[in-house]
């Protein structure tokens, strides 16, 4: 009699071994093993084989080009994530916490793209259609074409695409789907990844533009397993606090565009929508007060002026805090420490916070002059005009550096009526914009 073989599967990322263990090697989860039976061991084995299936290799030079055909969702901000628009055959995820805006965003989309006269189902498992019709309300997004779906099994969805064609389909959410030829609960690592590979595999066959709606952990990751963003051709994430007006959609993973554009969305009444006149929603022109410095990022293509607070105040504990928002917590420790060694700053019995206004994270390093302007700034409690933009980045040695794009960000300062600029090095193209040159950190004490 042949011996039973036993398989155990993380619940967290997916991670399979042939024994239980207390905690996942992979994504360091605790007690999340559970035993997978036969039927369960043939859909983990059916569905790795069938994402990483082997094909006879082919000269590249025999290759045809393929172009992709796209077409607008009417929505900008969405179409410039996606890189230019909806792709006929993509499966796309989208995460966020719980009330930022995903099921809105995508009623609305599927909305637009039923005014175009093709027929999109969305299918909800969260919420009843009487839900979906009161949103759908209060969006104006009530389409002859926009058809709703409310069920969770997967089996139920697949003969619905059997008795209507469908060019656009909406999934909400992937955790509350399930297959009933799977035994697990909804949202367990197996059904998720097999009902994901089933809505891959109808995106590409039937030429379906799917999205996902997918859970993210308290960590900020979609839930599941890491497969999951494996499989889809997009993975966009939702930024943003629901308490605030402005949410931030970011592409992680595109093949079909680049993964560096953000989209900037506003929260109205009538639902989400893309923010008009982006470029001020992110700092305050008006006031100037200790602290506070701006700064230019790029996000993908896209210039945007930032501004930067700082607050630094005596503390009274053998530990000083130092803790920010929207900028790296371990970057800033280098900071303030090189403050400490070049301009000799007494820091270490003061409490450092950092905000970045917007909600926006700011992921490269030409913020640093910035950082640094706005830290001094409320040390000395003197303020720094809101004519000022500070682009640098600042080494470990002190020095400051030049940034890439350089020419696109002075040209949406000046938009913004920006008249003076602290850089690296001068810029190539003439700009009418009075340029001061901080190429050592120390020259930062010398302007003030």
């Amino acid at each position: 009699m042949a011996k039973k073989k036993v398989l155990f599967e993380c619940q967290h990322c997916g991670l399979t071994t042939p024994k239980w263990m207390g905690k996942c090697t992979n994504c360091g989860a605790w007690d999340s093993f559970v035993e997978l039976n036969e039927h369960q061991q043939e859909v983990v084995k059916n569905t790795k084989s069938a994402t990483s299936s082997t094909a006879k290799a082919i000269s590249i030079n025999d290759i045809e080009e393929s172009e992709v055909y796209r077409y607008s969702s009417l929505d900008v901000e969405l179409d410039g994530v996606l890189g230019g628009g909806v792709v006929p055959g993509s499966l796309t995820l989208i995460g966020g916490s719980p009330g930022v805006g995903k099921s809105t965003l995508l009623l609305k989309v599927g909305s637009n793209i039923a005014s175009l006269g093709k027929n999109v189902l969305y299918v909800t498992g969260e919420e009843s259609a009487g839900q979906i019709k009161l949103r759908a309300n209060r969006l104006r997004a009530n389409m002859k074409t926009l058809y709703l779906l409310s069920e969770i099994r997967l089996e139920q969805v697949l003969v619905e695409l059997a008795h209507r064609e469908y060019e656009f389909i909406i999934i909400d959410s992937i955790q509350t789907m399930y297959s009933e030829s799977i035994t697990s609960a909804p949202g367990s690592v197996t059904q998720v990844r097999q009902i994901t590979f089933e809505l891959m595999r109808i995106a590409k066959e039937k030429d379906i533009a799917i999205f996902i709606i997918g859970h993210i952990t308290k960590e900020g990751s979609i839930a599941g397993p890491r497969v999951l963003e494996h499989m889809v051709d997009t993975v966009l994430y939702f930024e943003g606090d629901s308490s605030q007006e402005l949410r931030i959609l970011r592409g992680f993973k595109n093949r079909f565009g680049p993964t560096s554009e953000i989209g900037v969305f506003e929260m109205r009444s009538e639902g989400l929508v893309s923010a008009t006149d982006v470029a001020s929603r992110f700092f305050n022109r008006n006031s100037e007060q200790a602290g506070s410095a701006l700064t230019v990022i790029m996000e993908g293509s896209r210039p945007i002026i930032l501004e930067v607070q700082a607050l630094v105040s005596e503390s009274h504990t053998s530990n000083s805090k130092r803790q920010a928002t929207g900028f790296d917590t371990n970057r800033l420790n280098m900071l303030l420490a090189l403050l400490e060694r070049k301009l000799e700053i007494p820091l270490s019995g003061y409490d450092v916070f950092i905000n970045i206004t917007g909600g926006i994270k700011i992921t490269e390093t030409a913020a640093d002059l910035a950082i640094l302007a706005a830290i001094i700034s409320s040390f000395r409690d003197r303020a720094i005009s809101k004519q000022t933009v500070f682009i640098g980045e600042v080494s470990l040695v002190g020095d400051v550096r030049e940034v890439y794009a350089m020419d696109v960000r002075l040209k949406e300062a000046k938009m913004q009526n920006i008249s003076k600029a602290m850089l690296a090095k001068k810029p190539l193209e003439k700009t009418t914009i009075k340029t001061f040159i901080v190429d050592e950190v120390t020259k930062l004490l010398e302007w003030y």
